[in-house]
């Protein structure tokens, strides 16, 4: 039985939007309760109706808060292509006041649990709905396509809002919403805003172009200018840029629709995302209902053109999208109406959550590449749990977005001198920026000095650790000398977090290095491999290999944390990067256990476990 909302929490709704015309740090933050009145459309007829209630109501000092349904399309165009709804094509509460924004004590308090995610979708009929829609494109149906499949999981005994709550720390800064309509629960934190519409004024930014974050800030800022780069994910994102200047010339004044911003790259947690901001003048007259006629659904979620691309979408698609690909939004006093593409969304009902997921298909498109960006999106929900490999986007994947985490430092204390602290304190800072944690240098330097002043002498293993709100605290625990030599054996099978975020960064989420943890009596670590059979580093530390004459470690992309003791034998020479595969593992002539508290241990490998 799920547990109730604390009284501390009254929330049946939540707005947390970026306002898309500051600097990007001014948000919109509300909190309410149950709604005074409640404006529901469950037939095509119903949906202009129910945005007029709206307008006018937010004329008269009200707060709408609620989303339309994809296939709420068809109340704007016959034309549009659709399934039959699986709940109310729009749902809007009306609000006198926004409550004061949760404490993040107290909603952090709630209980969450873990859920698996599945999906139904094969490789083999994914790889034919891309010939189908390579087809279409090829016979000039269409010049994109944005597909989508759902991924569902099994829904019992997390609270809704404390699930909300975890999935937006996972993903931060966008244009997050929570709506209870007691029969449904939608936990949208999209990072695409579909439009912003004050006064005369409408901002359209769609979001087109998917590339992966970098395990370095080298390799970040390289994947980003790749995206901004290549001919397919430009090619995508003007694509769409067109069809929303033509959706949005509909109601705008003549020659008033103008690109400020193209091509634009936003880092997410998991992914870099391309944008580009379409802006019009409104004419006189225009209604709420008006701009939803003229832009929804969304192009960025159709492809072009809508009507045909719907079309194919309702033939490949064996079921009603939903909330997913509609609009999630508010309508503030005054009229001033924001609504996000609900992207990134997960809707309850009953015990079931639902997730979809999807990309748009160019004439360029290719099945692996689009396989693995829907892999790369669906992260969020498990913030790095996507699996990594051939197993693609139908592989099981646990939502440990819902368990909070620490950033996480280990240094070496020896009589009253911390080693490479400022190394730990850079990497620290990259990690925070990484996942939106508070960040306050001198206050981090601080509790490490109080720590270290507090033990003046002998040998001390601290934790240094840092919440989501920016509050360090630092731990000393004796430590004994390191041993001579170390025995290590190799895992059994490939690490699946290679390339997770939670490998690359340092944190209290280690659960995917415990389940490798060292099963026979006397072994000091394992040894990881990834999917490719290249060698990685172990649970606890980096590994150092003398093959061929010379001393390598793994490069940062294989899959590893940039470990400080192994950075700093790179700078001094010491060594070298190298791809090591598995195969190659019997002819290396040693190895060393590395990292930043113990430094160089030689090692021997156990290498019958593979």
């Amino acid at each position: 039985m799920r547990p109730k909302l604390p009284d501390a929490l009254p929330v049946q709704a939540l707005i947390d939007f970026a306002e898309p015309r500051s600097d990007g740090k001014t948000r919109l933050r509300a909190a309410f309760d149950a709604p005074s009145r409640v404006l529901v459309a469950r037939t095509p007829t119903e949906v202009r109706p129910v945005l007029e209630a709206v307008e006018a109501l937010s004329r008269e000092g009200r707060w709408c808060v609620g989303y339309l349904r994809y296939e709420a399309a068809a109340a704007f165009d016959p034309a549009f292509a659709v399934h039959a709804a699986d709940g109310p094509l729009a749902w809007f509460g009306v609000h006198d006041a926004p409550l004061p924004w949760p404490s993040a004590q107290a909603s952090d308090a709630l209980p969450v649990l873990a859920v698996e995610w599945q999906s139904t979708l094969s490789r083999a009929a994914f790889d034919r709905n891309m010939e189908a829609i390579h087809r279409a494109i090829g016979n000039g149906e269409l010049y994109q396509l944005n597909y989508t499949a759902p991924l569902r999981a099994a829904f019992d005994g997390a609270d809704p809002l404390a699930w909300f709550m975890a999935l937006k720390r996972a993903q931060p800064n966008g244009y997050a919403a929570f709506i209870n309509t007691g029969g449904e629960q939608v936990l949208s934190v999209s990072p695409e805003l579909f439009f912003d519409w004050q006064g005369e004024r409408i901002l359209a930014r769609p979001m087109k172009g998917t590339a992966p974050r970098g395990a370095t800030p080298a390799e970040d800022e390289a994947l980003a200018l790749q995206l901004r780069s290549v001919p397919k994910e430009r090619a995508e994102n003007v694509m769409i840029v067109d069809l929303i200047r033509n959706d949005l010339s509909r109601v705008a004044q003549p020659f008033s629709v103008r690109v400020p911003r193209l091509f634009h790259t936003e880092a997410l947690p998991t992914v870099w995302q391309m944008t580009s901001d379409v802006e019009a003048k409104v004419r006189d007259g225009t209604s709420l209902v008006d701009v939803f006629a003229a832009l929804f659904p969304c192009g960025s979620i159709t492809g072009a053109p809508k009507v045909s691309a719907m079309r194919l979408i309702r033939g490949l698609e064996p079921e009603a999208r939903g909330v997913y690909c509609g609009a999630v939004g508010v309508v503030r006093p005054g009229g001033h109406a924001t609504f996000n593409v609900p992207i990134r969304t997960v809707t309850l009902r009953g015990t079931e959550a639902r997730c979809g997921i999807g990309s748009g298909i160019t004439a360029d498109a290719r099945a692996d590449a689009e396989w693995d960006e829907w892999r790369h999106k669906r992260a969020f929900l498990g913030r790095g749990h996507a699996p990594v490999g051939p197993v693609g986007p139908v592989a099981p994947v646990s939502s440990g977005a819902m368990t909070p985490f620490e950033l996480l430092e280990t240094l070496a204390l020896a009589d009253g001198d911390l080693r490479d602290a400022s190394a730990h304190l850079a990497r620290m800072r990259h990690a925070a920026a990484h996942f939106g944690y508070a960040w306050n240098e001198s206050l981090v330097a601080a509790c490490l000095a109080r720590l270290r002043d507090a033990h003046p002498a002998g040998s001390w293993r601290v934790r240094l650790l840092l919440d989501a709100q920016g509050q360090p605290r630092a731990e000393a625990f004796a430590m004994d000398a390191a041993p001579a030599r170390v025995r290590l054996q190799l895992a059994s099978r490939a690490f699946d977090e290679a390339q997770s975020e939670f490998s690359r960064f340092k944190t209290t989420r280690r659960a995917h290095y415990e389940a490798f943890a060292p099963t026979q009596a006397g072994v000091f670590d394992t040894l990881l491999w990834n999917h490719d059979g290249e060698v990685t580093e172990c649970t606890r530390g980096n590994i150092a290999l003398l093959l061929d004459g010379r001393w390598v470690t793994p490069p940062l992309h294989c899959g590893l944390l940039d470990g400080i003791g192994r950075a700093r034998r790179i700078r001094e020479g010491q060594l070298a990067e190298a791809i090591v595969r598995v195969d190659d593992l019997p002819r290396v002539q040693a190895l060393a256990f590395v990292n930043s508290l113990r430094g160089w241990l030689d090692a021997d490998l156990h290498l019958s476990q593979k």
